[in-house]
């Protein structure tokens, strides 16, 4: 064999053995928002969905032993245009069979309906709490593993109540998260008998809100709910509101909860925090995944982390069900996997699912945070916990009734 003869034979060989690897690769991507008011919180919920994937690929892989793997991409999460560029690249050039994402709730609706849904991706958010999510016209393509701010929203307002704060003013992100938590906080509070004094919007990306903090001041109220994002206009926010010394109690919700809040505004200035969060029942697959996670150096209790692992693992559930990478019918094998009756999965229980998968039997997934049963429009029930920030970091205190 010639010179010119062996080089064309090896070369064809590496594009077989490369195309042959490709194949052998299923993707899910990861739709997050890296820069933007919530970066500090991305990472922690990218390791929950990236525990799963190593799960998963630990023990025997999806299908005939394929390799799952998760390519990423940045939303910027109040980008829409950021968002739907981002979700494009997912399935139209890296050709994912589905994606856990957006996290912000307005990244999550343009992905969903300038990219997966046109591309028939099913997309699981672990954090997307507006209600707005739940009426997207989805074709039964888009999910999440965390409860509707409809219910955030009430679980806060009656938490305040049951520690006598009787009046508040709220100032509220202008998006599709800020509003929607805002209008099912003040709904519920002033329903059970609390008083909104300010009820105000504010933009995101702003270096001053002293003259809107001086406005909600004037009303009277002492407590200052504050419904945005930690390394965005909420850390500006309650920095700028500990420094007028008009408010004695500051409040915020899931988007406002990290230490890294804490440590950018100061320990002293938010001691005494009150803040609510998706959070996971007493179950096992709590206990299972708090094991798992710390196994690897992840805190169990990072702000979604369960929920993105959760979506993850039930993706690629769902993958081995369908018995196929293909997108079709994906969505149909994702409700069945996670939903009873069926022999009950818990988290890290890979090989236990592929082997009962094979044989032709029900599973029903039951998670890390939570059952995961889906119902019409792919929400989930769940649970609220109550945090506070107590010696610079913030405390998980329990589930609010």
């Amino acid at each position: 064999m010639n010179k010119k003869v062996l080089m064309s034979a090896t070369l064809a060989g590496l594009m077989a053995a490369g195309s042959h690897a490709v194949a052998q690769e299923i993707k899910v991507g990861f739709l997050g928002g890296f820069t933007g008011p919530i970066e500090s919180l991305a990472p922690g919920i990218l390791q929950g969905a990236q525990l799963a994937v190593s799960q998963v690929n630990a023990q025997g892989g999806l299908l005939n032993g394929r390799t799952l793997s998760m390519p990423t991409a940045d939303t910027t999460c109040v980008d829409a245009s950021a968002a739907s560029n981002s979700a494009d690249r997912l399935v139209n050039s890296e050709g994912v069979v589905a994606i856990v994402g957006g996290l912000c709730s307005g990244a999550t609706i343009a992905a969903a309906n300038n990219a997966g849904i046109p591309g028939n991706v099913v997309m699981i958010s672990p954090a997307s709490t507006a209600p707005a999510v739940s009426d997207i016209n989805d074709n039964d393509l888009v999910f999440r593993t965390v409860p509707s701010d409809s219910f955030q929203g009430i679980a806060l307002a009656r938490l305040l109540l049951s520690k006598g704060i009787r009046e508040v003013a709220v100032t509220f992100l202008n998006n599709d998260y800020g509003r929607g938590l805002a209008d099912a906080f003040v709904a519920e509070y002033q329903m059970s008998g609390g008083q909104v004094l300010a009820n105000v919007a504010h933009e995101e990306g702003r270096a001053d809100y002293r003259s809107e903090l001086g406005n909600i001041a004037s009303s009277g109220a002492e407590t200052l709910v504050v419904l945005a994002y930690a390394d965005g206009s909420g850390q500006t926010i309650v920095r700028q509101a500990y420094e007028s010394g008009n408010f004695l109690q500051l409040v915020g919700a899931d988007g406002m909860v990290g230490d890294a809040l804490v440590n950018a505004v100061g320990a002293q200035a938010l001691e005494g925090m009150i803040a609510t969060r998706a959070g996971s029942p007493e179950i096992e697959g709590a206990d299972v995944f708090a094991a798992a996670a710390n196994a690897v150096n992840l805190d169990p209790n990072a702000v979604y982390a369960a929920q993105a692992y959760d979506a993850a693992f039930l993706l690629a559930l769902a993958i081995e069900k369908n018995g196929s990478a293909d997108r079709d019918s994906l969505s149909d094998a994702l409700r069945s996997v996670a939903t009873a009756p069926g022999e009950v999965i818990l988290p890290g229980e890979w090989e236990k699912a592929k082997r009962l998968i094979a044989a032709g039997q029900d599973i029903n997934y039951e998670g890390a945070a939570g059952s995961q049963e889906f119902d019409a429009k792919g929400d989930v029930p769940g649970v609220v916990v109550e945090m506070v920030v107590r010696n610079g970091r913030f405390e998980t205190l329990g589930l609010i009734d």
